[in-house]
Parts: C-alpha cells; sequence; structure tokens
C-alpha cells in the first residue's frame, strides 16, 4: 500500500443518440436546493470509458475534486454557461434559472497540447414532477458507486508529485528525483553496481510512451532520469514551476502526468477548449436539448 508523496510539501532535497454540448454550471441537487458549487466549462490501474487512466487523472486533477456519479441528480445553471461569454443571457432562450438533470455519463479527458484533464458529462433533463419528488425527498439524488470511489477506498497508489525547477527544465540537464521518491514509485535498482541504472517506461494521460534513463550517480550520489527527459520537456513544453506526477498501480506499470504552473495557482477555470465552445450556435443547441427532454454535454475543468 503506498501514497501520494507531495515534493512540494515534504523534504524535496531528497453513443446512438448524440448529445449537444456546452458549458455550464452545475451543483449537486438535495431536498433543500443546490449545495457546493460545481463548475463547468467537456491492470489494477483501471481505465474510464474514454481509455484514460482512473488514478492518473485524477492525480492530475487534484485530492480535492469531486465528479459527479452516474445515475445521480443535479442542478444545471444555464446561465453559469452564459457567463463564461459577453452579453450573454439565459433569458434570450427562455430557460429556467435552474435544470433537474440526471447524469447519463461522465467521460475523462485531457487536452492534447496541454495535458490538462476535463471531464465530459453527459446530462439529461428531468420532468418538473422529480423535482418536486426530490424536494419532498422521495427520490433519492445520488447515484451508483463509481469505479474511481472504488479505487479511493481500496487502492492507494505508489506516487509522487514534485514541481520542476529550473535545472529540471533546462535543455543540458536531467530530471533530479528525491531518494525516497524514486524507492517507492520507481523499480529498485541494484546498489552493488558502481553506477546504478535502468530503463523506465511511462505512458502519459494520452497512452504514449515514454522511456527514461534512471541512473544512481554524482557526488552526493542522487537520482536522476537523464536520456528521454529533455525530449519530455520539449514536446511538453514544460517550464519552471510545472509539476510532474509519476504513478505506479499495483501492476508494477508506470504513468506520468503534468500539472501545469497557471492549473497549480487557481487560473481561468475555461482552457482553450471550453472557450471554443462559448457562442450562440452552441448554448442555442443546449438550449434545444433543454426545451425537448434531450440530452447533452456540458465540459467540468477541475481547476
Amino acid at each position: 500500500m503506498g501514497g501520494l508523496i507531495d515534493l512540494n510539501v515534504t523534504e524535496e532535497q531528497e453513443e446512438e443518440t448524440t448529445p449537444s454540448s456546452g458549458s455550464g454550471s452545475l451543483s449537486p441537487c438535495d431536498s433543500s436546493s443546490s449545495a457546493s458549487a460545481f463548475g463547468v466549462s467537456g491492470s489494477s490501474s483501471r481505465s474510464s470509458s474514454s481509455g484514460v487512466c482512473l488514478e492518473l487523472w485524477h492525480a492530475c486533477a487534484g485530492p480535492l475534486i469531486s465528479l459527479p456519479k452516474r445515475g445521480s441528480l443535479v442542478l444545471y445553471f444555464p446561465q453559469g454557461h452564459l457567463e463564461q461569454a459577453p452579453d450573454f443571457s439565459a433569458a434570450i432562450y427562455g430557460l429556467p434559472p435552474h435544470v433537474f438533470c440526471r447524469i447519463l455519463d461522465v467521460k475523462l479527458h485531457a487536452e492534447t497540447a496541454t495535458d490538462e484533464v476535463y471531464a465530459q458529462v453527459s446530462l439529461l433533463p428531468e420532468s418538473e414532477d422529480i423535482e418536486r419528488k426530490v424536494r419532498e425527498g422521495v427520490i433519492d439524488v445520488d447515484g451508483g458507486e463509481e469505479d474511481y470511489e472504488v479505487l479511493k477506498r481500496t487502492n492507494t497508489p505508489h506516487m509522487f508529485c514534485k514541481t520542476l525547477t529550473a535545472s529540471d527544465t533546462s535543455t543540458h540537464g536531467g530530471f533530479s528525483v528525491p531518494r525516497r521518491a524514486a524507492e517507492d514509485c520507481f523499480p529498485p535498482l541494484d546498489y552493488t553496481q558502481p553506477r546504478p541504472s535502468q530503463e523506465l517506461l511511462a505512458r502519459d494521460l494520452h497512452g504514449l510512451e515514454w522511456r527514461f534513463r534512471h541512473i544512481y550517480r554524482g557526488q552526493p550520489r542522487r537520482h536522476l532520469l537523464t536520456t528521454g527527459w529533455s525530449a519530455f520537456v520539449n514536446k511538453k513544453k514544460l517550464v519552471s514551476g510545472d509539476a510532474v506526477l509519476f504513478l505506479r498501480g499495483d501492476d508494477g506499470k508506470l504513468r506520468l502526468g503534468v500539472r501545469r504552473a497557471s492549473q497549480i495557482e487557481g487560473a481561468s477555470a475555461f482552457s482553450s477548449h471550453y472557450n471554443q465552445n462559448m457562442n450562440h450556435n452552441n448554448f442555442a443547441e443546449v438550449a434545444h436539448a433543454i426545451s425537448t427532454n434531450s440530452a447533452f454535454n456540458i465540459y467540468y475543468n477541475p481547476k
């Protein structure tokens, strides 16, 4: 049983029907109205229905992120969608302030260009009768248990997260890994050798394989990723202040993800993927889906 080694706070020196798409605001609902806000914008190491490793996605999203369950009831706020674009108003579409919806599906994704994680949530509007029954406490708003909830309860992967330094992102340098993190997450080295080393193979959120040379050298000796690291930094366009996560599941396979500095600092909750959806035509599709009780998609960016 392992756990997350956060090197930023520890010792670092060591479908048949195609739903419409949109963005908006969503809150879990209970019999007394909405609960906490849910901003919306799209092995033993299990994968989501979209093929993304569940453990890695949640590690990149952060420990405070909570996703709605399939089958649960939520409140969708159209105005939250429209507030992301100027001069938009839900009133011109004749929509109510909120819409009771049931979660049909939650698919986990990652931006191709930035590796930032997001979720595509499929919603189906419910009738006013359902809303009344929810407020009366007749209907349970919770859905079934999700795979990621099972993972949290039964499996804690070996994992570490480190904020990159200027040396880590140098084109002539390598990635320095404190010994405790390397020994917990990476396969064991043979320390009887003069220069212990091994090749590491890790998959990112998109399933791409990355190969790194892991070596233990220097005075004093330290763990470094050398060959292959600069190519990874350049391809991902990583800079000092970004963070890298390595994760080893019970199957022994390595996975890695990134957290951008802008994501860590809590910048805009909407990346380019979501901003591309901010237009009248897109929201008109969502409005039509609501008016016809048809399914539609919204996108949640966990920032």
